[in-house]
């Protein structure tokens, strides 16, 4: 089984809550996790499909909604 990979990092909780949702709607396992030493929360998926999360992020959010790449 392969490990769980960043897709995107968000601003606070309420922000990556919002991206888990949309990829868990779209079928993708995700998780979040917050960093110790910062703000940010990140959010993984699985590796095998780090590729289709983003497609769906980025389809599923406004184009000025900010998420950060990894």
């Amino acid at each position: 089984m392969s490990g769980r990979v960043q897709v995107t990092t968000a601003g606070d909780v309420a922000e990556a809550e919002e991206v888990q949702e949309i990829l868990r709607n779209a079928g993708i396992d995700a998780t979040i996790e917050q960093a110790a030493d910062d703000d940010a929360v990140t959010v993984l998926v699985p590796e095998a499909e780090l590729e289709s999360a983003q497609e769906a992020i980025e389809a599923l959010t406004e184009p000025d909604d900010i998420i950060a790449e990894p």
